[in-house]
């Protein structure tokens, strides 16, 4: 028995939690330009094949399962690609799902995937299953090909499409991921629209933020500049607000417009304090972060301390708190703090006016889009307070 089945500790059920489980660990079928995982630690104490094992998996289900409460648990399967785990895995995992919910547990599986895999048998199994995906998607050919390739140099636009089609085919429930970098950033109506004549119920916008010291800018030629980005931001909302509230979900706007009813944020990178969106390696690894995996931020593994017990280790519990702790005065004084809340800790490596080390990379584009859709959000604020 393994050190994680004596753990015998209560759980703390209102813990919010989602964790990105790798069962491929960085693998993938696409070499995409802008991709971070390359040259990452591999994960240790993997032996034969190149998934996760099916007594780490069932360790991993049985876990969260235990960590996350009785009425919904969410499986999150990330990559690399997660669907080169093979549809067999997925249907052993939501076996074992179902073996250890709960009689009135709901349980969800997510997948983000680059939809190059995805054929009619993939799209049958996600909607019996009543899996979510999220498919990687860059906007229109021309921007989308520029750096989502295959190995050997080929862009994957149609084959993302072709994906897409099976998934509303089979009525796959879906989202949109789309990184803006300095290809796409100077076109966002073209994007929107484009994304508008799809379908899309749900678009995330991931701004490119690739480090390199010998740059004037500290960032690659490909990054988005900020202010580039508040204005990408900016010109979506006002049509958004125009043509489409209701109809599409915009995840950075329904995170500002959460302010207005005085909610916490939902996303990680918006909230005071990180640390709830751990990784789990293949073999089982826990690190503090997606954009965090290396030695530094190792917790601990699933096979020898319980998902509950790294959750709130104090090095994790740590990780999330400094986010909070290490602002800028620049930011504690900031107008739109309450909406940004200086983003994530990974983009925090420029000075501040003042000369203070920490504030965001992206804060002029932030600081620029949230002031631009202050007074919409004070607006909605007044009238869900009764118009005073």
């Amino acid at each position: 028995m393994t050190k994680a089945r004596e753990h015998t500790e209560m759980s703390d059920k209102n813990r919010e939690f989602q964790v990105f489980v790798k069962p491929v660990g960085a693998r993938c079928n696409l070499r995409c330009s802008y991709c971070y995982y390359p040259g990452r630690i591999q994960p240790s104490g993997v032996s034969g094949g190149h998934w996760m094992s099916d007594d780490v998996l069932e360790e991993y289900i049985r876990q969260h399962i235990d960590a996350g409460g009785e009425t919904e648990v969410f499986f999150s399967w990330h990559g690399g690609e997660p669907t080169l785990a093979g549809i067999d895995f997925y249907r052993r995992a939501v076996a074992i799902e179902k073996r250890y919910a709960p009689p009135c547990c709901r349980i969800v599986n997510g997948i983000q995937t680059n939809a190059t895999l995805i054929d009619d048998e993939w799209g049958r199994f996600f909607a019996e299953e009543g899996f979510y995906i999220g498919v990687s998607l860059d906007g229109p050919e021309r921007f989308h090909n520029s750096n989502r390739k295959r190995a050997d140099g080929r862009g994957t636009f149609d084959a993302v499409m072709r994906g897409l089609d099976i998934l509303r085919d089979h009525g796959v429930p879906h989202e949109i991921l789309c990184v803006i970098s300095n290809d796409n950033v100077h076109a966002p109506l073209e994007v929107y629209r484009f994304y508008k004549s799809l379908g899309v119920p749900f678009i995330t916008f991931l701004p490119l933020v690739e480090r390199q010291s010998n740059s004037p800018a500290g960032v690659t030629s490909r990054s988005v500049r900020p202010a580039d980005f508040g204005e990408f931001l900016s010109d979506i909302f006002d049509e958004w607000v125009k043509n489409d509230i209701g109809k599409i979900k915009v995840q950075i706007f329904e995170e500002a417009l959460r302010t207005a009813f005085g909610q916490e944020h939902t996303l990680c990178i918006f909230k005071p304090v990180c640390g709830a969106v751990p990784v789990v390696e293949m073999n089982g690894d826990f690190y503090s972060c997606d954009h965090f995996v290396d030695k530094d931020y190792l917790i601990g593994n699933i096979m020898e301390s319980s998902l509950d017990t790294l959750l709130g280790h104090p090095r994790q519990r740590s990780f999330g708190e400094a986010k909070k702790s290490a602002l800028p005065r620049y930011c504690i004084d900031c107008e739109v703090l309450e909406m940004c809340n200086g983003e994530c800790p990974r983009n925090r490596f420029i000075t501040a006016p003042d000369g203070e080390p920490g504030l965001n990379y992206l804060c002029e584009g932030y600081r620029y889009f949230f002031n631009h859709c202050r007074p919409f959000v004070s607006e909605v604020a007044r009238v869900w307070k009764g118009g005073l």
